[in-house]
């Protein structure tokens, strides 16, 4: 069986090695060909980046990337029907809800071959995020539908969606955390900063809603600011650029670093007393260390987070940040609440099945 799975984030880079592992040690019959799209350039994706993660290096780059959403999808859909029809795939596999993973399924579609998607049924309900427009169009496309969680294979059968083709398979990124558990390192923290145990906040800030708009943003530091706790916050290149129109001095209980690695963050995550963000995924991967989660925006995806209050969502309201930072504590963990850490596997035997 032939399989092309289709990334262009390096998220996507992470979720797809938990499958591609699957692949060689539970499917020998299996061919996959990786393609990356090149949506998203990155120049730490060096050959020690794919190394130091186990993760299979990419048989072809596409090159797009740098565009508008259009732009981006289109270029995408028209190179990957190229390559489609030179590779002849029985499954395309995407991941999550990037322009890649659109691109992905349409071009397949239209080409009859079946699409298998990979975090099915996650539902913001913001249709104003092109993430949520790219899953719910993914997830329409798709032949086979691979839910993370309980809540998401409700939405797609609340969608119309056949239950025949949705399978609660649990979550990818569990799998990841706990292989890269025992790999994590210490990322370069400020000399001037010194931390003893888990007394840190670990943030993160990179969507456009929180980003493009100078009031929002100023909101959301000035809420970490008044936490008074020590915030570690790596940068993304969109949310630097952005702090020159915030016209207000960063709090000094901000520390900035250069952004870091899957491995790096890891560290972070295991090491700090709660997490703030704006990332879907770091809202997971913080309940995979058992760590609280402040969320600053006015919904999420991992609903279930939420309903077992390892999660509080507060928007960009900063006396609401504050106060979630500082009596932010400990929750009690559901088990199994994204899989057992065996996904990939499941996935790897759901598609090995589905050639008759």
């Amino acid at each position: 069986m032939k399989v092309m799975t289709i990334i262009g984030a390096r998220p996507q880079f992470i979720k797809a090695a938990v499958v591609s592992r699957a692949f060689s040690e539970h499917c020998p019959g299996v061919h996959e060909t990786i393609v990356h799209t090149g949506q998203h350039y990155d120049s730490n994706m060096s050959d020690v980046f794919f190394e130091e993660l186990n993760i299979p290096k990419p048989d072809y780059n596409l090159g797009v990337g740098g565009g508008t959403h259009g732009q981006n999808t289109g270029r995408m859909i028209e190179k990957l029907e190229g390559l489609m029809n030179e590779v002849k795939p029985d499954w395309v596999l995407v991941y999550g809800d990037t322009d890649s993973t659109l691109a992905g399924a349409l071009a397949a579609s239209k080409l009859h071959i079946r699409v298998a998607h990979v975090e099915a049924g996650l539902r913001s309900f913001n249709r104003k995020m092109p993430e949520e427009i790219n899953r719910v169009l993914t997830d329409h496309i798709a032949d086979l539908l691979f839910a993370p969680t309980e809540s998401g294979r409700q939405n797609l059968i609340n969608e119309g969606i056949p239950v025949e083709k949705i399978k609660l398979v649990g979550d990818v990124m569990y799998d990841a955390s706990l292989f890269y558990k025992e790999k994590a390192r210490k990322p370069v923290l400020p000399e001037e900063l010194t931390i003893q145990g888990n007394d840190f906040v670990l943030c993160t800030i990179h969507r456009a809603e929180n980003t493009d708009n100078a009031e929002t943003l100023r909101n959301i530091l000035t809420g970490l600011g008044c936490s008074g706790e020590i915030i570690i916050l790596p940068i993304h290149p969109r949310t630097r650029a952005k702090l020159a129109y915030v016209n207000a001095p960063l709090p000094a209980n901000i520390y900035l670093i250069e952004p870091v690695g899957y491995l790096e963050m890891v560290w972070l995550e295991a090491n700090c007393r709660v997490v703030a963000t704006d990332s879907g995924g770091v809202q997971k991967e913080a309940y995979f260390h058992k760590k609280p989660c402040i969320t600053m925006r006015a919904e999420t995806e991992w609903v279930e987070l939420v309903d077992i209050k390892a999660n509080k969502l507060v928007g960009s309201e900063p006396k609401e940040i504050a106060k979630a930072i500082l009596k932010s504590g400990s929750f009690e963990s559901k088990d199994h609440l994204y899989g057992s850490g065996s996904s990939g596997s499941e996935i790897c035997r759901l598609l090995s099945s589905s050639i008759s």
